[in-house]
């Protein structure tokens, strides 16, 4: 029996708006996301920027902030995200069964309060000299509130919302884990598992621990004095991602369930492949095998050749290896069509949202393909010779998006992709063929 995976909910919430109408038209105008780091004192720290989810709390959904403010950035994101998701889906309004709907999200680590932590551990005298342990300090390691910290939580309170009894996973692979998250969640309803899965990410590390350990690998862009500008993918004078934050959810549903529903389908997940580099823990391999291997599997289980593919968007970092080696991992996959299939980084106006960024980006993919516009790469300036594709450059392009490719790359050597579809009726004679 062949399965198919079509999209009927998404949701968001992103640097550029927690709204998708307002996501796309800031994101084809190519306005950037990054600014000032206001979450945290950062005026002693070597990177002072970061793409910041601002003007928005869960009164946009409804929920009380109040009643959700022990919980870190990324749950909050993940319930506002999902909750949009799940009622652009009508899944309030259906009878599903709740053993067979089910969550999976990428959400990674989750930091307890620095500055709250801080400022309570010991008291301090007017002179600055400790007085002695702050027994309220222990608040922050109150069971109750730990827990919140642990990143499968948002798919605990996703399922909770839905009651979506099925299967509950999170997946914490690095910059993959939202990617692999919607791979894997559409291959549970092809194998029968679920009808419904909601599926996608969250994440914040806009953080002292976060920024520090990213900067401390050389990773980050400095160009404190230009945040608009300092992320430059594929653009010769790069020097590094710009850390950001937020959520994508959707609601991933077998074919003949949501046409029961009469719900209103936004696309097909087509294909997703996942590798490891086996290489090293922070660095891609320099050929690109991994990358290339996870776009050739992506490929095949669509059912798709390279010529197919009309927009590609990258993981695209802004860092000078990444870039560099997607580069050459899309020359291996492509061959001859690399050449001639637009690619861009979103992540030049968003930011590098860590473990959500691949939800965040397959949200891109779903407006391109529902817009016919491809969004550009901005900040691209000077061309670099090792990065010689079409990066539609600073100017967003109308293209007839049928199929795109979503790419994604990880610490620890993972990749994954995902080829997203419009949706056509006419490829269900194929697939009832095709299980027959």
């Amino acid at each position: 029996m062949h399965r198919r995976v079509v999209i009927t909910g998404v949701g968001c919430v992103t640097p550029l708006g927690a709204d998708l109408d307002a996501l796309w038209q800031h994101l084809t105008a190519g306005r950037s996301g990054i600014g000032p780091l206001t979450l945290f004192d950062a005026n002693n720290f070597p990177v002072r920027i970061a793409a910041e989810v601002r003007d928005w709390d869960l009164w946009d959904v409804g929920e009380n902030p109040r009643q959700w403010s022990h919980c870190p950035r990324q749950t909050t994101f993940a319930i506002g995200a999902g909750l949009k998701a799940g009622r652009g889906a009508g899944l309030e309004r259906s009878h599903i069964d709740p053993l067979r709907m089910g969550v999976y999200l990428g959400c990674g680590e989750a930091f307890a309060d620095f500055d709250r932590f801080t400022e309570s551990i010991s008291r301090q005298t007017t002179d600055g000299e400790s007085v002695g342990f702050d027994r309220t300090a222990l608040r922050i390691f109150d069971p109750d509130a730990e827990c919140e910290y642990e990143p499968n939580l948002p798919a605990g309170h996703l399922a909770s919302l839905f009651d979506a009894q099925g299967p509950n996973l999170n997946c914490i692979a690095a910059c993959v884990s939202s990617t692999q998250a919607i791979g894997e969640a559409a291959r549970m309803i092809r194998r029968d598992d679920a009808d419904v899965m909601l599926a996608g990410g969250s994440h914040s590390t806009i953080h002292p621990f976060g920024v520090t350990g990213f900067q401390r690998l050389s990773a980050l862009s400095t160009r404190n004095e230009d945040p608009e500008t300092a992320v430059r993918p594929f653009d010769r004078e790069r020097d590094g991602f710009v850390i950001g934050e937020g959520a994508a959810v959707f609601v991933l549903e077998e074919l003949d369930h949501a046409r029961r529903r009469g719900a209103d389908i936004w696309g097909e997940v087509a294909g997703y492949g996942s590798s490891q580099d086996a290489y090293r823990v922070t660095d891609t391999h320099p050929d690109g095998r991994g990358i290339a291997t996870a776009i050739g599997r992506a490929l095949r289980e669509a059912e798709l050749n390279t010529d197919q593919i009309n927009y590609i968007n990258a993981h695209g970092t802004g860092t000078v290896l990444n870039d560099k080696i997607e580069t050459l991992a899309v020359k291996r996959a492509f061959g001859a069509d690399a050449h001639r299939t637009p690619i861009s980084s979103t992540k030049s106006m968003l930011g590098h949202a860590t473990t959500a960024c691949g939800a965040i980006e397959a949200a891109v993919c779903l407006l391109a393909i529902k817009h016919g516009v491809a969004p550009p790469t901005i900040n691209y300036s000077t061309p670099d010779p090792e990065c010689d594709l079409d990066y539609i450059p600073n100017v967003a392009r109308e293209l007839d998006c049928r199929h795109v490719l979503s790419n994604n790359i990880g610490f620890g050597g993972q990749n994954a992709a995902l080829v997203l579809s419009r949706f056509d009726e006419s490829a269900r004679a194929t697939a009832l063929r095709r299980a027959a």
